[in-house]
């Protein structure tokens, strides 16, 4: 077989689902929104069922929820009728997912499903089938056929099991108002995370705060530099107030403004009035500032405006945070 047919293959498969995935879409109704409705007013919680390739399905939507502010538990159907119904309570709502809805487990699992908890929604492709029969409420997604040539593996209708439950949990999102910090709290380890939850004071090194005041020579100057390895130093008052700022940028005009260097002072080559940031800010608003200005350190202060340390662009790209 030619490279070219594979291509070929590959883009059939997208749209021959595609289509499918329309077709499931047009039948969504009212009936969607009463699931949804269900779910968010559940006094228990959430559980998802199902077995074969549709467990599988039921796990990604698990996790789904779960990231996004729907605390949700697996079932798995065959191991539900050997114990593990004892999960499920008369508040609950339990999904069960199955294609045919007919399969030896399900048509056993349906009807005690049915009774043991207040809300059973049914994702199956088959609208007259024993599970379809027990629930409490049927979301349709039925498929014209499975997209390999035999019409055998689950392909077209487990996409369409995984694309109804990502429309359960951004519905569920929508009720619940869940915002990019909610998020972030159930990602905390993530670079989205760290991006969200992240502050400046996570990050900069408060231990190194290569420091001059006004009327430090030009030899204070270059010694608190090259202790700070950071190629600056920060001007402060008597306080620790910021004043300005002292960077390799400036020596180097110094060099080439000055014949005499003997009697220079700070506050000659000094930076005035720095870009700087609290310490309590995000420190992805840090690297924003950083690439907006094209800098690469900006002064770290408090709510006081005192001087707390250089946040270098480096240690925030080192912490995944783009």
């Amino acid at each position: 077989m030619k490279n070219k047919n594979l291509t070929l293959i590959a883009k059939e498969v997208f749209f021959e689902e595609t289509q499918d995935l329309q077709r499931v879409a047009e039948r969504i109704d009212a009936t969607f929104s009463l699931a949804v409705e269900s779910i968010f007013n559940t006094t228990g919680k959430l559980v998802i069922c199902g077995i074969g390739k549709s467990a599988h399905v039921a796990n990604k939507i698990v996790a789904t929820l779960n990231s996004t502010g729907t605390p949700t538990q697996f079932l798995h159907a065959s191991e539900a009728i050997h114990g593990d119904l004892g999960l499920l309570q008369p508040e609950d709502v339990c999904i069960c997912i199955s294609n045919s809805g007919n399969t030896p487990e399900i048509k056993y699992i349906a009807p005690i499903l049915k009774n043991r908890v207040k809300t059973l929604i049914a994702i199956t492709g088959n609208t007259e089938s024993v599970l379809a029969k027990a629930a409490t409420y049927i979301l349709d997604v039925t498929v014209s056929r499975e997209v390999d040539k035999n019409n055998l593996a689950p392909t077209t209708s487990t996409t369409a099991q995984l694309v109804m439950g990502d429309a359960l949990a951004i519905a569920l999102m929508e009720l619940r108002d869940f915002k990019k910090s909610d998020f972030a709290k159930y990602h905390p380890g993530g670079s989205l995370g760290k991006r969200l939850l992240w502050k400046v004071e996570d990050i900069v090194d408060s231990s190194k705060k290569p420091q001059v005041k006004l009327d430090s020579t030009m030899r204070d100057v270059i010694n608190s530099m090259t202790s700070g390895k950071l190629g600056v130093t920060v001007v402060t008052d008597e306080v620790s107030k910021v004043l300005g700022v002292i960077t390799d940028g400036d020596l180097r005009r110094m060099l080439l403004n000055f014949n005499e260097f003997e009697g220079l002072l700070a506050k000659d080559i000094a930076s005035l009035n720095p870009k700087r940031i609290k310490k309590s800010e995000l420190a992805a608003s840090a690297l924003d500032i950083i690439r907006e200005n094209s800098i690469g350190q900006l002064v770290v202060v408090d709510d006081e405006d005192c001087y707390c340390g250089i946040l270098d662009i480096h240690s925030i790209l080192a912490e995944g945070i783009e």
